[in-house]
């Protein structure tokens, strides 16, 4: 059984990945390892060394605090209900990467995000 730590990095590591546009085999190659390594890191099964969390953090642009964030919340489990990581699996699920562009465009726009970027 793998650790709740463990599971909670693995799902910010997805997170953040799905976030910025990322599939495994992307982050994978700037990191030197198989995708299997990355899916492993995500649902928990392996660990991710402080080190190789430092190079995920600098691959990703996060800050190596990010991948605790959150980690009393709620016993280190994820929201029911939370609608953002619900767009987040929607988005990650999506083959046709236009289409996925397209989406992430709309929802930059509706949030204001875009514009502060761009501010």
């Amino acid at each position: 059984m793998s650790h709740p730590v463990d599971l909670h990095v693995g799902r910010k590591l997805k997170q953040i990945r799905t976030l910025r546009r990322l599939s495994q085999t992307d982050v994978a190659r700037k990191l030197n390892l198989s995708f299997q390594q990355i899916q492993k890191y995500e649902i928990g099964s392996n660990r991710v060394a402080a080190s190789r969390l430092f190079e995920l953090a600098q691959v990703l642009d996060v800050e190596p605090s990010f991948f605790f964030e959150g980690l009393h919340d709620n016993e280190n489990m994820p929201p029911k209900n939370d609608a953002g990581l619900e767009i987040v699996h929607a988005l990650a699920a999506i083959k046709d990467e236009d289409v996925k562009s397209r989406i992430v465009t709309f929802i930059e726009d509706v949030s204001g995000m875009t514009v502060a970027r761009r501010g």
